[in-house]
């Protein structure tokens, strides 16, 4: 029987619901249904009714359980005797079939088990009263009336509840009856029964008459009526009764007998989790069949022949019933280890595989031990036993294997080890367009590199390099993308099986592929040119919108043209400078003569004083005196540098001798030119005259106030032009003046 928890129980078998749910109960003579509850009988004399549960229950091993349920009596009675007689909860070995007198409460004669009697008539008196009969026994006092059964030990009547608990009324009333194994007397059973919450019985009965080794019984209610008349219902009954639940109630596992000794040991308790889940969640006796005394050392039990087993599971919690239900056959027969095979993989083409022996199947019994040996001598002579069976690497081959039984029963058999079919993988080589970038390197699709025949049958993974496939580190985790320079990367090929072959990938980055007749073009700045970038390639599409091999009429500028080449582009940049232009750095003249000195720009130069006639000499002759126009260009042949030149109109004798002719040296006319400087020395180079405003850039023969000695001096004069591309140019024109003084 179950034993319930405080707060919650287990329901097993209910009468709820509206209409009840009879399902499980058979209803037994006047008893029906009558929507929320069972009328046992109607309010006529005579009358018997009962419902009982269809299946009986074994109490035998629970230590503690509960039966609730709300009854009501109410009715006319009869005229003579009033309200009769009651009813009686039970449980029964030998349940009632058919009528029985009112005086019984609905309990047949002989009835042998628990009854609870709920007593309205007196039988005595004949007056109605309201009293809890309880027999733990035989039914078989005269006229079948547990009212007048005093079986010391295993009866209890109370006094009559009238006055303060009526069982006669129009309300229902709730009872519980609680049963729990007496510790002190374990065949006792004390039982408390509430009405109302109010406690009436609470001793400890001791089994009489047939009850006495009662090992199951039915679980139900009757009620009778006799002479005197009550409708009899009950309603809400909850019968807690649950085992502890067993997965398996006969387990005939494997055993054999030693055949030195003719018997063989088992440990019983080694086939615990087979009756429960958590084994360790509960307290196992064992028995032999027939045996009241358990067996005191199950985990050596020695055995010799069919030999059965009965196992108590009780729960120690007091949760649940204890359970009887679990046998253990032990049924001895021969054992002999079965040939088998194991397949594994010979990965990468290595000629091995790793197994498991362990996993072979040379018997389907547990607790048994086994020895691998490579050979059937060693197996015998027990020498170089496999000491590593769970990871032995071997080629295809045999090995043997002893296996030893929890009994000490001995077979050898046969493993036979195979590799599966080398995963077949071919070596690639792949390639990819450059980054632009870093155009060492280029983005590799790896998962597209054929390395199987047929991808979909295949789990693939990638690796920088062979010591990674084979350990399986620094997985490349975006192989569609795969950044790499020229190179080598693995790929490790799994099929179905598991098995793996790793295959190489060779990297190759299409490099970029530039015009080699695109070049930078120098021009004059006013021009326009020609850009090719030559045939040979899939399209062309320029900066300038253009998809034709080359480009006309451009400009100074930076274009660039991108160049397909299967599918990968080169972008090539080319630029269009604009040619230096040539400076004019110095014009020296003297006397007719004009010197041009030019720097920058393409040499050589070319000189022209008209634009016209163009000389490869920078000097020029017999140049009239006053103002002249020099060009410059250089190889580019652009618009030439230019640059207005003055010729001075100066004498080169003077006779300062106050007579008014060529008294004087006058520079003022070239007063306006820009850093005009005039010096003259004397034949030994020391200055004599330096022209400034205050001597209105004129020189009359003469150096700190004294006329100079008759000769030859040296002048030198020099200005800045400024040319036609905002340049400063030096111009110096230098020459000999002869002074006549007096003597």
């Amino acid at each position: 029987m179950l034993c319930f928890p405080e707060k919650t129980f287990s329901q097993t078998y209910q009468l709820t619901g509206n209409p009840v749910n009879t399902t499980g109960w058979d209803l037994v003579s006047d008893a029906i249904v009558s929507g929320d509850f069972i009328r046992l009988t109607t309010d006529q004399t005579s009358k018997y009714g009962a419902i009982k549960l269809s299946t009986p229950i074994t109490l035998s091993y629970c230590d503690k359980w509960k039966v609730e349920f709300d009854f009501r009596i109410d009715g006319n009675g009869t005229t003579q005797f009033g309200r009769g007689d009651g009813f009686t909860f039970w449980y029964l070995a030998n349940p009632p079939t058919g009528f029985v007198s009112g005086g019984g409460l609905g309990i047949p004669a002989n009835a042998s088990g628990l009854m609870v009697g709920f007593d309205i008539f007196n039988n005595t008196t004949e007056g109605q009263m309201s009293k809890v009969h309880v027999l733990y026994g035989t039914n078989n006092t005269a006229g079948n009336n547990i009212e007048f059964n005093n079986t010391p030990g295993s009866t209890f009547h109370s006094p009559d509840l009238n006055p303060s608990q009526p069982f006669v009324g129009n309300n229902y009333k709730h009872v519980e009856v609680n049963g729990e194994t007496d510790l002190s007397n374990p065949t006792n059973w004390i039982i408390k029964i509430k009405i109302d919450g109010v406690l009436i019985a609470d001793q400890s009965f001791a089994p009489s008459g047939n009850a006495v080794g009662m090992t199951q019984g039915y679980f139900g209610f009757s009620a009778a009526t006799g002479g005197a008349s009550a409708r009899h219902s009950i309603q809400n009954v909850k019968v807690f009764v649950d085992k502890v639940p067993i997965l398996n109630n006969i387990i005939k596992p494997f055993v054999c007998t030693n055949p030195a000794t003719g018997s063989g040991t088992v440990d019983l308790t080694s086939y615990n989790n087979q009756f429960v889940n958590n084994p360790g969640n509960y307290i196992f006796t064992y028995y032999l069949l027939g045996v009241a005394t358990p067996i005191a050392n199950p985990t050596s039990f020695q055995y010799t022949g069919n030999t059965t087993i009965k196992v108590v599971v009780k729960d120690p919690t007091s949760t649940l019933c204890d359970n009887g239900d679990g046998i253990i056959e032990l049924n001895p027969t021969p054992f002999a280890a079965t040939d088998a095979s194991l397949t594994e993989c010979n990965n990468n083409n290595g000629g091995v595989g790793i197994f498991d022996l362990n996993t072979a199947a040379v018997t389907t019994l547990t607790g048994v031990t086994k020895e691998f040996y490579p050979s059937i001598y060693d197996l015998n002579a027990s020498t170089n036993q496999i000491t590593t069976p769970s990871a032995y690497v071997s080629p295809p081959g045999i090995i043997y294997v002893r296996v030893t039984t929890a009994q000490g029963c001995v077979s050898t058999a046969k493993i036979t080890l195979n590799t599966h079919p080398v995963v077949t993988v071919y070596d690639v080589d792949i390639e990819s367009c450059f980054i632009e970038s870093n155009p060492l390197t280029a983005s590799f699709n790896l998962i597209n590199a054929a390395v199987v025949p047929n991808p979909a049958g295949f789990t693939k993974k990638y690796y920088p390099s062979l010591t990674d496939a084979l350990n399986g580190t620094n997985e490349i985790i975006t192989p569609a993308s795969y950044i790499a320079p020229n190179g080598v990367a693995y790929v490790k090929v799994f099929n179905t099986t598991g098995c793996f072959s790793i295959a190489k990938i060779t990297l190759n980055v299409k490099g970029p592929v530039p015009s080699r007749v695109l070049k930078d073009k120098i021009i004059c700045v006013e021009s326009k040119t020609t850009l090719d970038a030559g045939p040979g390639f899939k399209s062309y599409e320029w900066s300038t919108g253009a998809t034709t091999q080359s480009i006309k009429d451009v400009g100074v500028g930076i274009y660039w043209v991108k160049l397909k080449t299967g599918e990968c582009i080169t972008t090539q940049t080319v630029t269009v400078f604009p040619a230096e232009i040539p400076v004019i750095s110095r014009v020296d003249i003297s006397g007719g003569s004009v010197t041009v000195y030019a720097n920058g720009g393409m040499p050589p130069y070319q000189y022209s004083m008209d634009n016209i006639i163009w000389q490869d000499s920078n000097v020029f002759t017999n140049i009239p005196r006053g103002i002249a126009k020099v060009y410059v260009k250089d190889s580019y042949n652009c618009e030439p540098t230019t640059i207005n030149i003055t010729i001075p109109n100066l004498i080169n004798i003077i006779t300062p001798n106050d007579d008014g002719i060529n008294d004087f040296i006058d520079y003022s006319a070239l007063a306006v030119k820009s850093n005009f400087d005039v010096n003259i020395f004397d034949r030994y180079g020391v200055q004599v005259f330096k022209a400034d405003k205050t001597n209105g850039y004129r020189w009359n023969g003469t150096a700190n106030g004294r006329r100079v000695p008759t000769g030859s001096y040296w002048y030198s004069v020099s200005w800045n032009e400024k040319n036609n591309i905002n340049r400063i140019t030096p111009v110096n024109f230098a020459g000999w003046i002869i002074v006549k003084n007096r003597n």
